[in-house]
């Protein structure tokens, strides 16, 4: 299994994936995972050749009150739990890699959604996760 940081080199890495015309199953996380995300990774092994985890503690996703500095990040932990389920490559990037350091100037509204769920008790939550 291996980690990458970066979107260029997460990008090289599936290269040869592609070129072999395999399948790449993707598990988007924040992290500190638990047995549901663990579930998630063994079900993407059956169906795809190469199985993706995102780890990334988005900011957007966390509302005023919400303490996005203190949200558990257990990337150690995490790394055992899912070379244990078959991950292939642990997608880790920093805030700076995915939002670079201009202004956001677009998000995606998911009204219908943000109704529901955690969406009523955390405003704006949805715009982040999209």
């Amino acid at each position: 299994m291996r980690t990458e940081v970066t979107l260029q080199g997460l990008q090289a890495a599936l290269i040869p994936v592609r070129l072999a015309r395999k399948s790449i199953g993707f598990v988007p996380t924040m992290g500190n995972l638990h047995q549901g995300h663990i579930t998630l990774v063994k079900e993407a092994k059956k169906y795809c050749d190469l199985v993706v985890v995102s780890i990334f503690v988005n900011p957007t996703q966390f509302g005023a009150g919400e303490d996005f500095e203190r949200y558990p990040r257990t990337l150690d932990a995490d790394s055992q739990l899912l070379a244990d389920a078959g991950c292939d490559i642990i997608f880790a990037p920093s805030v700076q890699q995915m939002y670079g350091t201009q202004p956001q100037l677009t998000t995606v509204h998911v009204e219908a959604i943000a109704n529901d769920l955690c969406g009523k008790s955390r405003p704006g939550h949805f715009t982040g996760v999209a």
